[in-house]
């Protein structure tokens, strides 16, 4: 067996009122700037629209200037395939964070995303 070092530095803001809180203390730029400018923004596609959260967090990491790349339409119980091209989009673009807004499912595509893109093989 190979010496490693396995570290996964996972942040969650969750609750109600998160939103607005980071945004207001302009913490979200903040948090990610740290990482690199090339976001992949992970996120399901319904509720994230129509409460206005989508533009709002656009508008906050456009501002922060950074690049966002978007992989909208996460499902519950996520599709592998889903993950494969968030992984490709990560490798593609040099992506330097996945920015997962939204539920449980959001947030294990992005984890599953994280482990494809460093995956020699199939993340599967």
């Amino acid at each position: 067996m190979n010496d490693f070092l396995f570290q996964i530095p996972t942040k969650l803001y969750f609750g109600k009122g998160e939103e607005p809180m980071i945004a207001a203390q302009a913490q979200l730029p903040a948090l990610l700037a740290a990482y690199g400018p090339h976001v992949l923004l992970a996120y399901g596609g319904g509720s994230i629209k129509k409460t206005g959260l989508y533009d709002n967090v656009i508008r906050y990491l456009k501002e922060a200037g950074l690049e966002v790349f978007e992989l909208g339409g996460v499902q519950p119980n996520p599709r592998l395939s889903l993950c494969r091209r968030g992984s490709e989009i990560c490798r593609r673009e040099g992506v330097d964070f996945i920015l997962a807004v939204g539920g449980g499912s959001v947030i294990d595509s992005a984890k599953c995303i994280s482990l494809g893109v460093f995956c020699d093989g199939d993340a599967w």
